[in-house]
């Protein structure tokens, strides 16, 4: 199959459209159709997304739990598995909470306290 010009997927985008239900309809009209992309490929399932080492977010979970010397729990865990998505689906959304954390960690270091 050839490469479609821009004529063709606007007609198939179009027709794409027409044959919506209604319901799906007013999503797209709600996003505008112009910003609509029934061609954009989904997005990976969350197991098989990876970080920057490599590792999904179970991976993470799993090594974190293992490593850290606490006392856990269920809550504990299951929060540590929340972050662990959220770290994987998308950093920068999580960038502020990991760089405050780094930023406690030295201001406890630096005053001698720890938690």
């Amino acid at each position: 199959m050839g490469t479609l010009t821009p004529e063709e997927i606007e007609e198939q985008k179009r027709y794409m459209y027409e044959k919506l239900s209604p319901r799906r309809r007013r999503f797209v009209d709600k996003i505008g159709y112009d910003e609509w992309d029934p061609f954009a490929k989904p997005f990976d399932p969350i197991d098989l997304r990876q970080d920057v080492t490599g590792r999904t977010s179970q991976q993470l979970c799993e090594d974190f739990i293992k490593d850290v010397h606490v006392s856990r729990n269920s809550e504990y865990a299951q929060a540590a598995a929340e972050f662990g998505v959220m770290l994987v689906m998308n950093f920068e959304k999580v960038r502020p909470i990991y760089d405050f954390c780094v930023w406690y960690e030295e201001l406890l270091k630096k005053e001698g306290k720890h938690v």
